[in-house]
């Protein structure tokens, strides 16, 4: 049996390791390939500090691509971490990080500022700059913690967490046809704004604020790992964490707010980011082959640090002038992974597995 466990750990510690290793080299990517090259001697000079001969370079290293790697990182990170929490809490394999509603109240407080300011007061958000940007980050924040604070309050009314589900889903719709009534009262050009915010991006902060997004975002990621003892016997069951003395209305409040915080940053930063938040849980699962979330956790927030990097790398199209819109490039990478778990659980159903 001991001999086992050590198995595990080694397998468990090399795995993490040769993660942290591609981490470290799709950092060292994201710096360097893009419509221009850098050479990987310059990246390294410039991200500890050593001045380099090309002005270009230097300048296209630290003000668009290193913030740009920083977002994508944290974002990766605290989708991936949100995801896992969803899919424990509600025993659902489809869960991810939208399914509260949160991303919804996000796009609802942004819809609210560039849709309807425009039409009422006849300018548009989109335009003013600095001022535009404060006043859309501020109003996701405001949309997408409004709705955390709604299903907090009705989480401690409820016993289970299917009525929590029901309710995400349903303000999820609820948002949706607001913001479609939005549009078609709205002008044009706001319209194309909101969509543009919509396909999500990685590139709208400037350096001071990715290195304060990536804080409030990695370093909450990493706390998670408290919540890996309650997210353990949860997926054992209400009734056998209940009788192991988890008190399961704050587990879930605690589990709730962790995501949902995780879940409102992202979205008012970078946009409605799709399919990371649930695609990486389940390849940190077969990577690491555990139920352990201590273990888990760890694993899925490298991997979707990872997985938001090379998203990133991809729809930067390297050699190229043109870029992509970041959620076209992350549905490429998180479809199958949702294809794959749900034929997987279709085979077992067919298979009485």
């Amino acid at each position: 049996m001991s001999l086992a466990i050590r198995h595990n750990k080694r397998y468990h510690n090399l795995t993490i390791f040769l993660i942290v290793l591609f981490l470290l080299l799709l950092i060292a990517a994201n710096l360097a390939f893009g419509t221009l090259t850098i050479p990987i001697k310059e990246v390294i000079k410039t991200v500890f500090g050593q001045e380099i001969d090309n002005e270009v370079w230097k300048n296209v290293i630290r003000r668009t691509r290193w913030p740009q790697t920083m977002v994508a990182l944290g974002a990766g990170m605290a989708l991936g971490i949100s995801g896992l929490l969803m899919q424990t809490l509600f025993r659902n394999p489809l869960a991810g990080p939208s399914v509260l509603g949160i991303s919804s109240g996000a796009s609802l407080g942004v819809a609210f500022v560039i849709l309807v300011a425009g039409r009422l007061f006849h300018v548009s958000f989109s335009y003013l700059d600095i001022w535009g940007e404060i006043a859309i980050i501020a109003s996701a924040l405001i949309g997408s913690m409004s709705v955390l604070m709604l299903i907090l309050v009705f989480s401690r009314k409820v016993t289970g967490t299917l009525g929590v589900l029901i309710l995400g889903v349903m303000v999820g719709y609820l948002a949706n046809s607001i913001v479609g009534i939005f549009k078609y009262y709205s002008l044009e050009e706001d319209v194309h704004a909101y969509v543009v915010w919509g396909l999500g991006s990685f590139n709208r902060l400037s350096v001071e604020k990715a290195k304060l997004f990536a804080l409030f975002t990695v370093v909450p990621s990493f706390l998670s790992v408290f919540l890996a003892k309650p997210l353990n016997l949860l997926a054992l069951g209400d009734s056998y964490a209940k009788n192991l003395g988890l008190n399961i209305k704050l587990a879930r409040h605690l589990i709730i707010s962790a995501a949902g915080i995780l879940t409102a940053l992202v979205s008012a930063f970078c946009g409605p980011i799709v399919f990371i938040g649930l695609a990486v849980p389940h390849l940190a699962k077969l990577t690491m082959k555990t139920s352990n979330h201590f273990t888990l956790l760890l694993c899925t927030g490298l991997i979707g640090a990872s997985t938001a990097l090379l998203c990133n790398l991809v729809a930067r199209m390297p050699g190229s002038e043109m870029s992509l819109p970041i959620n076209s490039v992350t549905a490429f990478v998180g479809a199958p992974v949702v294809i794959s778990v749900i034929w997987k659980k279709r085979k077992g159903q067919l298979t009485g597995g």
